[in-house]
């Protein structure tokens, strides 16, 4: 029974990362996120619900529309297999010993994860394709987190302090570099990111979104796919280590420690 419950996390997962997917495309466009149907965007063919099965029809299309024979981006069945493997890792991480008798408090919080992790998506795959962070997905994230803080009123002092300071520090790099190292959006971001993780966890995600980004960037450069003064996101680093802190954040810190005080 508790794989059946599993198996479902699992499948709303990737109804979910299917939903996404429709945000992170229509985001740029004005179709409505809700109400428009779905369409390919190679032919504008309306696309029918058996083209629309999550993972599932990307398969049995191998990877093409069935109208126009064009490929399908590879996006689709990524978002939705890595919103599935999230959902299920929120549900495993909390070490519920009974999943039929749900503490409210504990609810709350798995279903507090479970929509930043969606914001944190869109984010992540929007500013890679697009190089910019959305203010319809990162304004929208600050207010849920900030509503969800202030349920811990004693606690929202160091939240609130741990997202001011790393947005002003962004902010400074912003105004050093005339806007060349980063934007405004990389700003709202480590706002959220803060309010998301506090400290000192919000520490660990900068240390590994620097490292990551530098790492990914040098192996760009050394094979010829950017230049010295290309541009990078950094939206994806952001909340990808926003994410992994998420889950691992006391462990990580140990980690750093430890690292640091060889």
């Amino acid at each position: 029974m508790i794989f059946s419950i599993y198996l479902l996390i699992f499948i709303f997962g990737l109804i979910i990362g299917s939903f996404l997917n429709v945000v992170i495309f229509r985001l740029e466009t004005e179709k409505s996120i809700f109400f428009a149907r779905s369409e390919c965007p190679k032919c504008g063919a309306v696309l029918k619900c058996n083209d629309l099965i999550p993972v599932l029809s990307f398969l049995i299309q191998k990877g093409k529309c069935r109208y126009c024979s064009k490929k399908i981006s590879w996006q689709y069945p990524v978002v939705e297999i890595i919103t599935a493997l999230l959902f299920l890792f929120v549900i495993l991480s909390q070490q519920t010993k009974n999943l039929y008798l749900l503490d409210p408090s504990l609810t709350f919080r798995m279903t507090f994860y479970l929509i930043i992790i969606c914001f944190l998506i869109i984010i992540f795959v929007y500013d890679l394709r697009h190089y910019i962070i959305p203010d319809k997905i990162v304004f929208p994230a600050i207010i849920i987190g900030l509503a969800y803080r202030l349920i811990y009123i004693s606690e929202i002092g160091s939240y609130i302090l741990s997202a001011f300071i790393p947005a002003i520090f962004f902010l400074s790099l912003i105004l050093i570099s005339k806007g060349k190292w980063m934007g405004l959006g990389d700003v709202k971001l480590a706002f959220l990111m803060g309010l998301i993780l506090g400290w000192p966890n919000i520490l660990i995600a900068f240390l590994i979104a620097f490292f990551s980004g530098a790492i990914v960037g040098i192996f760009l450069i050394l094979f010829g796919k950017k230049g010295f003064k290309s541009q990078i996101p950094f939206g994806p680093f952001l909340s990808g280590a926003t994410i992994l802190v998420m889950f691992f954040g006391s462990k990580l810190f140990y980690w750093f420690e430890a690292l640091l005080f060889l």
